[in-house]
């Protein structure tokens, strides 16, 4: 993981600017964050970062700080998934 990315923010969410993931690719990250032990399964939150993951899984900016998925850049991963 490079040292400069910048993690996801919950207001990117609302920003337009900010393009969603491939349906596909954020499948495959919940499915991911669904299988972790870090996984609140009630509230749907991570232990690690405190997001809620059924949202930042849309973000292309988002990763993983588990290093299990990482950010998404011109229909590619940078890192795991």
């Amino acid at each position: 993981m490079e040292d400069k990315k910048k993690p996801a923010r919950p207001w990117d969410l609302l920003n337009p600017n900010i393009e969603r993931v491939p349906d596909e690719i954020r499948n495959k990250r919940y499915d991911i964050c669904n299988s972790c032990e870090l996984l609140n399964t009630v509230t749907k939150t991570c232990a690690a970062c405190g997001c809620f993951m059924s949202q930042k899984t849309k973000l292309p900016n988002a990763f993983c700080p588990k290093d299990k998925w990482d950010i998404y850049i011109d229909d590619k991963m940078t890192g795991l998934v």
